[in-house]
């Protein structure tokens, strides 16, 4: 451990250098106009996969944005470790309210990160993450101290539902076999005590359209005597809550999961301070599904939630009009045994069925993705406990979280291997929103941390 410590220290400002640059580029796969920059990416990880020592990389053509798959094979007959991470980040709106531009790294000091956090759209979601791995990976080939067959699969599409990657990894079975897929794009409970997240929350992404008259009127003329879609919209989305809160789609949990008591005792163990939740998000109180704790509404139940809603005049000033259409895009999130398919269909039979006479109603699925549970007696997981208890000096706890990686269970199902999730960032580091940054002691502790991994791992595997 004293090695790859030192190792970190002598190159460190070095590592935050070439973070700094990767994350100049705006890699934003949802929207068009970013293409080219998407692609420049992945040619930027391409170069420092070969640089960090992969003995084969390669650009693989897919239908959509490019993945990036680099391998440094050592000896057959041991152990490989399949790290997956992603290179494509979220739309950086809304612009007005980043202290910093999202696409202009600076690193800035926090309550949370006093030796400082770099703040850029992607830094811990994914780049930061997935470049820990590369790093790690220069350290283990420049100090000989590999002791397993390594590959990587970096893609372009995680942010828009990996849709490629799904068509890649059905036709490269043989190129991705291996004993173990290692991700880093979760968090941990903090820097003083870290956890393995153990099951992911799986998603359905639609978008619904709500059409009245074939164009936008007067709301003075007609006002009262035509529905409007932007009103109609708003009571057809509130009804899909109850006063508990409850999702009431028909069917909707008839396959959720219901853990028992000591499971959820079992849980409420880890560390979590109610106040400093409310604090960090400027909230007087919390919010959710009557009969569950905050810990529970955000990762063992499912839930509902408009992501944006528009339509109508949203310019300055004021506009007199019943818009013609009204539009909201909708994410549900997931538990073990929904099918984001059968909910998603469930979703839009209901949402059909809610709508008023004098309107019309489209439902457009975007994307979606099972949950996904691992084993705390696996391997893998073992290793990743051993790997974090040396490195922070505390055994990590087992936690499941709110957020989906659509992949993971895609993974298990046809690449026969379980997933460990190592994350290293922190629930305030604002990813997916305004202001995303990574601390620089979590992006040094994770290439500290990883090549332990990958030592206890072959050590427990034989």
């Amino acid at each position: 451990m004293d090695n790859i410590k030192s190792y970190v220290q002598e190159h460190k400002d070095r590592f935050i250098s070439e973070l700094i640059e990767l994350l100049k580029i705006p890699s934003v796969s949802a929207d068009s106009a970013y293409s080219q920059d998407v692609i420049d990416t992945s040619e930027a990880v391409r170069a420092s996969l070969e640089k960090a020592g992969c003995d084969r990389v390669e650009i693989c053509d897919t239908p959509g944005y490019p993945i990036v798959y680099g391998e440094k094979i050592i000896d057959r007959n041991l152990p490989t470790v399949l790290v997956y991470g992603h290179y494509d980040v979220q739309p950086p709106d809304p612009m007005d309210l980043w202290t910093s531009p999202p696409f202009e790294p600076v690193i800035k000091k926090t309550e949370l990160h006093p030796d400082g956090a770099i703040f850029a759209r992607g830094a811990c979601d994914d780049k930061g993450q997935m470049y820990m791995h590369v790093k790690a990976l220069e350290y283990m080939v420049r100090s000989n101290s590999l002791p397993c067959n390594v590959k990587f699969m970096i893609e372009g599409e995680e942010e828009v539902g990996s849709k490629s990657l799904g068509w890649f990894v059905e036709k490269n079975h043989e190129k991705l076999q291996c004993d173990v897929i290692l991700i880093s794009d979760t968090g941990m409970i903090s820097n003083q005590q870290p956890s393995i997240t153990t099951g992911l929350r799986g998603l359905s992404y639609v978008e619904v359209e709500v059409t009245g008259p074939n164009r936008d009127l007067h709301s003075g003329l007609y006002g009262g005597a035509v529905a409007n879609p932007i009103n109609v919209l708003a009571k057809m989305i509130a009804s899909l809550h109850d006063e508990n809160n409850h999702i009431t789609i028909p069917g909707f949990y008839d396959k959720v999961e219901e853990l028992t008591m000591e499971e959820r005792a079992e849980m409420a163990k880890a560390p979590f301070d109610l106040d400093q939740y409310k604090k960090a998000l400027d909230l007087d109180d919390i919010y959710g599904e009557k009969g569950y704790v905050t810990n529970e509404r955000n990762s063992i139940r499912p839930t509902l939630d408009v992501n944006g809603i528009w339509g109508g005049y949203t310019g300055e000033g004021a506009k007199t009009v019943i818009a013609s259409k009204a539009f909201a895009k909708i994410s549900m999130r997931l538990v073990p045994h929904q099918d984001w398919e059968e909910i998603t269909e469930l979703f839009t039979r209901h949402f059909e069925s809610i709508a008023p006479s004098g309107v019309t109603v489209k439902v457009k699925p975007h994307h979606g993705g099972q949950g996904y549970v691992t084993p705390i007696d696996s391997i893998g997981y073992q290793a990743a406990a051993k790997a974090y208890e040396e490195s922070f000096g505390i055994r990590p706890v087992p936690v499941r979280s709110g957020g989906s990686i659509p992949i993971v269970a895609l993974f298990e199902k046809e690449l026969k291997s379980k997933t460990i999730m190592m994350g290293f960032g922190l629930d305030s580091d604002a990813i997916h929103s305004p202001n995303e940054h990574f601390g620089i002691f979590n992006y040094l502790k994770g290439i500290e941390t990883i090549p332990l991994f990958y030592k206890y791992f072959v050590e427990l595997s034989k």
